[in-house]
């Protein structure tokens, strides 16, 4: 399932370094039907989608052209895989705190250390979702981390059941459509600090998993804003296009790392009945084979492809009653182009999207900070979040969101050059 985070792989995992070198000449396969942007040139231009589109505009990082690093930019594979392994590590202490879930499992939640006595009760809170087998560990999220934490944000790193060393206390981790333990985890921290607006950002996996949480608990939700990030949103398109080509890399890479985190907690799931396949998921090749044998089980679903077609977070966008900024790159090999659902985004006033040329799957090796700083999405993501909690804090709550109240829904998407 292609849903991933590469970063969380052993940085030493000598196949993908060993075709880095080579990689450049690749080119990227020819676009599929209805599939927009699949491999453009550097020269192309932002896809921004959203009755609220015009509310960028007052974005800095914005206003200038998206510009991919020479070469590391311009081929998708080589961009995602420079940034998995050569993307810097912010060095930040961090104060882990376990939280057991309701059905006895656990997750643990990385705060900044220091910042429950430095910071004020009322700093707006961010909770970062890293992708599949990701967590506080991972490059993208230590450099969005650090950048809010730079603005007097509080900053909780939420790492699922079994990622970055999270405890595994029962025979289950987390899927693409469990949302409870985020459901817990936003009460707890609302509940720790009931003063502060709470915001949301979701990577890959993670941002599938939080889009369905938004879709889910709708006009309910406890949350202010959020942003979605390499989000596969149709998973069963995301599936197809993982099997194909080179793709194949990511999907055995990603497979060994959910092995790994299996294995050191395969005497949970001894002496399972039913639908249960141990040895399929211990030794699993492919994530489909992982979640064939274990993860569609535990979750209820009848196949695979049951699992993938329902917990599709293309179908809550429908649901979002929260601000949601939604970004993309066109040319991920892994959250395919042709599965962002563009025009429910377009006809929820409560959505926006961009779309870059370039970015690969969580790579985005562009602007200031590039080849190995942060991604070129940081800014932008902060831009979002600082806006709307401005407007709740100047006590015109909302009017950020909803200057363009009389926009039609159904406004068509622009364009803003990169010329």
């Amino acid at each position: 399932m292609a849903y991933a985070s590469l970063s969380s792989t052993p940085r030493s995992f000598l196949p993908l370094r060993s075709v880095l070198p080579t990689m450049a000449s690749f080119h990227s396969p020819k676009p599929v039907a209805n599939q927009q942007l699949q491999d453009p040139s550097p020269s192309s231009s932002l896809e921004i989608i959203g009755s609220r589109r015009h509310l960028l505009s007052r974005f800095p990082s914005l206003q200038k052209p998206y510009t991919p690093f020479p070469v590391v930019g311009w081929n998708r594979h080589v961009e995602t895989i420079f940034a998995a392994f050569f993307r810097s590590l912010p060095d930040v202490a961090l104060r882990r705190e376990c939280l057991r879930t309701r059905d006895d499992g656990s997750v643990a939640l990385d705060w900044v250390s220091g910042d429950e006595r430095r910071l004020p009760l009322d700093s707006p809170v961010l909770i970062l979702l890293p992708g599949l087998t990701g967590g506080s560990d991972d490059t993208y999220v230590r450099h969005m981390l650090v950048r809010a934490r730079n603005k007097g944000w509080r900053i909780v790193v939420f790492n699922s059941r079994g990622c970055a060393n999270s405890p595994v206390t029962t025979a289950q981790f987390y899927s693409a459509s469990f949302t409870a333990d985020l459901c817990q985890v936003v009460d707890h921290v609302s509940t720790c600090y009931p003063k502060s607006n709470i915001y949301a950002v979701g990577w890959s996996l993670g941002a599938n998993i939080l889009v369905r949480y938004l879709g889910q608990e709708s006009h309910n939700c406890p949350l202010s804003g959020a942003v979605s990030l390499c989000n596969p949103f149709n998973l069963v398109i995301a599936d197809e296009d993982f099997h194909v080509g080179f793709n194949n890399v990511y999907d055995r890479a990603l497979a060994r790392a959910l092995c790994n985190i299996f294995k050191k907690h395969a005497l949970l799931f001894e002496g399972l009945g039913g639908e249960y396949d141990i040895p399929m998921t211990a030794n699993a090749k492919s994530v489909r084979d992982f979640d064939q044998g274990l993860t569609r089980v535990s979750f209820g679903f009848k196949s695979v492809d049951d699992y993938y077609s329902n917990s599709s977070s293309s179908n809550s966008i429908e649901h979002v009653a929260t601000p949601l900024l939604c970004i993309q790159a066109a040319n991920d090999p892994i959250a395919p182009s042709r599965g962002i659902p563009r025009e429910k985004i377009k006809e929820n006033p409560n959505c926006l999207l961009i779309v870059t040329p370039q970015g690969g799957h969580l790579g985005w090796v562009a602007g200031s900070e590039a080849p190995f700083g942060a991604p070129w999405t940081d800014p932008v993501v902060m831009e979002f979040l600082e806006n709307l909690d401005n407007e709740y804090a100047s006590g015109t709550s909302n009017s950020f969101w909803n200057e363009l109240h009389d926009v039609p829904q159904s406004s068509t998407s622009v364009t803003v050059s990169t010329q």
